[in-house]
């Protein structure tokens, strides 16, 4: 189980990457941090801090977040970077506002390729760790971030998976 008082989002979240890895939380080696909305700083004030020194960054993600976005924009250093998009995510780099997002991942050479698919759930590997994200409708609703290896081997899998079947976005 997550840490007491985690939230309703955060218990979502262990238990759908538990069910995902075969592993109960408690059995994750390794550091493994927690974060929901119900408890400041929220997810997407995390994020920047969580890929600030990042050297490598290879995700799915559902949603591109304005944190994310801000912090590849505001990156001093260079990162290597392929990010498959579904749901809302691959919308908004094919929709109306396409523009201002689609110039930040260009800018940044980041690869980014189109899923068909839909999920509530992100991944991101960020060097060694993995970073793990519940979204809702409200956006990024609790995260986690882990080097545990059963949660990375998970993540290394469920990257290359959608990868495989996914087609560029930018030519």
């Amino acid at each position: 189980m997550p840490p007491e008082n985690a939230g309703p989002a955060v218990e979502t979240l262990v238990s759908i990457v538990e069910s995902a890895t075969d592993e109960r939380f408690a059995e994750w080696d390794g550091g493994t941090t927690t974060f929901g909305r119900e408890t400041p700083p929220t997810p997407s004030a995390r994020v920047p801090d969580l890929l600030a020194d990042a050297g490598s960054l290879v995700g799915v993600v559902p949603r591109l977040d304005g944190a994310l976005l801000n912090t590849l924009r505001d990156r001093d250093t260079d990162l290597t970077a392929v990010v498959v998009v579904t749901g809302r995510a691959r919308e908004q780099l094919t929709g109306a506002t396409r523009l201002a997002a689609r110039s930040v991942l260009e800018q940044r050479d980041v690869t980014v390729y189109a899923h068909d698919g839909d999920s509530p759930v992100g991944v991101v590997l960020v060097d060694e760790r993995v970073l793990v994200g519940l979204f809702d409708e409200n956006g990024l609703a609790a995260a986690l971030i882990t080097d545990a290896p059963a949660v990375r081997t998970w993540g290394v899998t469920t990257c290359k998976r959608y990868r495989k079947a996914s087609e560029p976005l930018f030519e």
